[in-house]
């Protein structure tokens, strides 16, 4: 079940008004009622999967329990690792399987040998990486004893399948959304209006700009032995706002439905194009991930506190592990490693935290260094995103092959103009509402016909360049 299909529409009033006019006085009936809508909203792509999350949640809420009850060190190391194993061997299996058999073969082949071992139609179910990831935390930090393992089974099955951000994130930490399930909660009318504002900014962004720049940059992408350098940069500029509406988009809008639930998610976005080093880019873009690798795995290898090797192996491991959480292609394994390498300069000159406040704090405009700054940040960002979008290595080093030639100064074969002015002024309402949490967030501060007016431009275009509807990318990790 799409954000922005019909079939949402009419699930979200339907679990809404049940929410709060049913079960308003009772937390336990209110969590009920969200872990079976959020099993019906996961099973609408396949019911099979809803018994792989079920699974899941029993094996995490028991551990939980034996942690508690175990005070012997070694046996709850042996506990966390039935966890990580079982969580761990699922996404392995279900993810990467056909994707190691395919390298071992290779491999094999490479040096003259043969083996037969086939691949398998294993269908990957939605959003396995998001809350595989989110019941680890749990463990992990009951086994570090940062949280008390709840007892409530129903709250517990709710909090993994919490239906908004379910299938592509935010990934929510244990510590931050799990207890909200056990305090009472009311309805909040301005926090509810604030929700929707955000909502309405997430759709405009998947379905006014990264479902029209999915357009060009597929038919460049696909097509790209037939465009001149200048196209080629063109559609990986495409992409580039496909992949940050698309994915930005669905935070904002799984943050803005939470909220009218009474829960508050984790921000994953702050305008991450306006960075002005790749150091800063990373704290800016999917933030829940990159944060969840650091602390529970960049911090607990050494992290920066070592010599220049651990600095380094690190910085590699984490980015390369980033890359493979992805996909099971190498695309995203070359992916990750080149951030590593955007990454690791900075690192070393210990340059990495010197952008940590707002750009152009104050100004309506950045300094030229400023401007300068963020301009090769996104270049360089541009470059890793073709691996990114690539269908193989192979294809990625034509694209960009082709781009770098000497058509690169030639006139771009297509241009479609009006897209080009949507990202203008996308670009424009992000830029002016880059102190906030999301851009319209103070959108309220307007007078009442100014704000109404300005609502509806977007719903006006959001209905005009509405196309083919597109599965959000990040179902697909």
């Amino acid at each position: 079940m799409l954000f922005n299909s019909i079939e949402f529409f009419v699930f979200l009033p339907i679990v809404f008004a049940l929410y709060w006019f049913i079960g308003s006085k009772n937390i336990r009936s209110q969590n009920l009622l969200v872990a079976v809508a959020s099993y019906v909203f996961y099973g609408w792509w396949d019911w099979r999967f809803l018994f792989l999350i079920l699974f899941s949640s029993i094996v995490d809420y028991s551990i939980g329990l034996f942690l508690d009850k175990t005070q012997e060190q070694k046996k709850r190391k042996i506990l966390l690792w039935v966890s990580i194993c079982v969580n761990l061997g699922f996404l392995g299996f279900f993810k990467y399987y056909n994707f190691f058999v395919d390298s071992l073969v290779s491999s094999f082949t490479f040096f003259g040998q043969q083996l037969n071992i086939s691949t398998l139609n294993i269908i990957l179910p939605v959003g396995i990486s998001f809350y595989t990831f989110q019941t680890l935390s749990y463990t992990i930090d009951v086994f570090n004893r940062k949280l008390e393992p709840t007892k409530d089974f129903v709250g517990f099955m709710a909090f993994v399948s919490f239906f908004p951000q379910l299938v592509a994130g935010p990934i929510e930490r244990a510590t931050n959304l799990l207890p909200q399930f056990s305090v009472e909660r009311k309805f909040d009318y301005p926090k509810a209006v604030d929700g929707l504002r955000q909502v309405l900014w997430g759709l405009f962004k998947k379905v006014v700009i990264a479902d029209n720049c999915a357009k060009y940059a597929n038919m460049i992408f696909n097509n790209h032995t037939e465009y001149n350098g200048s196209t080629l940069l063109l559609g990986a500029f495409f992409f580039a706002f496909q992949i940050y509406g698309d994915f930005s988009g669905y935070s904002d809008i799984a943050i803005g439905i939470s909220r009218l639930f009474g829960f508050d998610l984790k921000r994953n976005f702050a305008f991450p194009y306006f960075s002005r080093d790749i150091a800063e880019f990373w704290r800016r873009w999917h933030i829940s991930l990159s944060t969840w690798f650091r602390d529970y795995l960049y911090i607990p290898l050494g992290g920066s506190r070592g010599g220049t090797s651990m600095k380094v192996r690190n910085t590699f491991i984490i980015f390369i592990v980033s890359g493979f959480w992805h996909g099971a292609n190498w695309t995203f394994i070359v992916w990750g490693a080149l951030n590593a390498i955007y990454f690791l300069p900075l690192l070393l000159a210990n340059k990495n935290r010197i952008n940590t406040d707002l750009v152009a704090q104050g100004k309506y405009l950045p300094s030229i260094k400023e401007l300068g700054q963020m301009g090769v940040t996104f270049f360089i960002t541009l470059i890793a995103w073709v691996f990114f979008r690539a269908d193989s290595v192979s294809h990625a080093f034509s694209y960009l092959k082709g781009t770098f030639s000497s058509s690169l100064f030639s006139w771009v074969e297509i241009f479609p103009t009006t897209i080009l002015a949507l990202l203008v002024f996308f670009l424009l309402v992000e830029w002016l509402g880059r102190a906030n949490e999301y851009a319209i967030e103070k959108a309220d501060v307007l007078k009442k016909p100014l704000r109404w007016g300005f609502y509806a431009v977007l719903i006006i275009l959001m209905f005009a360049f509405t196309g083919e509807e597109q599965q959000f990318i990040y179902f697909q990790f």
